[in-house]
């Protein structure tokens, strides 16, 4: 299956230099690019694409107004694509806020080519773009300046069962489906089975927002998986 994707940065080079790249992939089509989050939302509700490559600072609309208004469209609307927030640094509020408005994940723009072409499919997938040791320092970059757990997510893990809530706390630790599976002496298929429950239970769209979910409840704190 090709894989659609749209370019929004307001840079013309950059976005050049992205759509020759994908474009020379045989399972990714760039099917549109635009210079500010506003056409970018314009261009993504025009064309449906599978992912939406967003740079953070943009004039007109921001990267991350604009990933609100595709991951939580008006009645009406019901393509909602995976987006993935491109930055030039890598611990950025901008991006956290992201995270939690429901896009996979963030890329440095000057990763090297392979790591855009692999974050794409990865994205694509339903996978979030987190790495453990990012997440750590991001997630608790934040949470150290806003430490008082939400009573509303504590409530919610309620809801979980005893080995979904060991899941979920391991998530947040930055640990992969396989180190979770070891951890836990599981099948990697069974870890995955638990992971789509807890994101189903928390009405979560993928891993970032379990990590993000995971410190506001309280249950594990900055420090907690050094």
């Amino acid at each position: 299956m090709t894989i659609r994707v749209i370019i929004v940065d307001d840079q013309a080079m950059v976005r050049a230099g992205f759509a020759a790249l994908l474009s020379a992939q045989a399972d990714i089509d760039v099917v549109g690019e635009a210079p500010d989050g506003r056409q970018g939302v314009q261009v993504s509700r025009t064309v449906h694409p599978d992912v939406v490559l967003m740079d953070v600072r943009m004039p007109e609309m921001d990267g991350l107004t604009a990933a609100r208004e595709l991951l939580s469209p008006p009645p009406g609307v019901v393509h909602r694509p995976k987006v993935l927030m491109l930055t030039t640094f890598d611990i950025d509020d901008y991006v956290y806020e992201a995270l939690r408005a429901g896009a996979s994940g963030f890329l440095l723009k000057d990763a090297p080519p392979a790591d855009l072409i692999a974050a794409v499919r990865v994205v694509a997938s339903g996978e979030a773009l987190l790495a453990p040791s990012v997440t750590r320092r991001l997630i608790a970059d934040f949470v150290q300046r806003r430490p008082a757990p939400r009573k509303d997510r504590a409530l919610r893990l309620n809801g979980l069962t005893p080995r979904e809530t060991e899941v979920l706390e391991l998530i947040a630790r930055g640990l992969s489906n396989q180190e979770i599976a070891g951890h836990l002496v599981l099948a990697e298929q069974t870890v995955k089975t638990h992971i789509g429950r807890v994101l189903a239970k928390l009405d979560l769209r993928d891993r970032a927002q379990a990590v993000i979910f995971a410190y506001e409840a309280g249950l594990v704190r900055p420090g907690d998986s050094d």
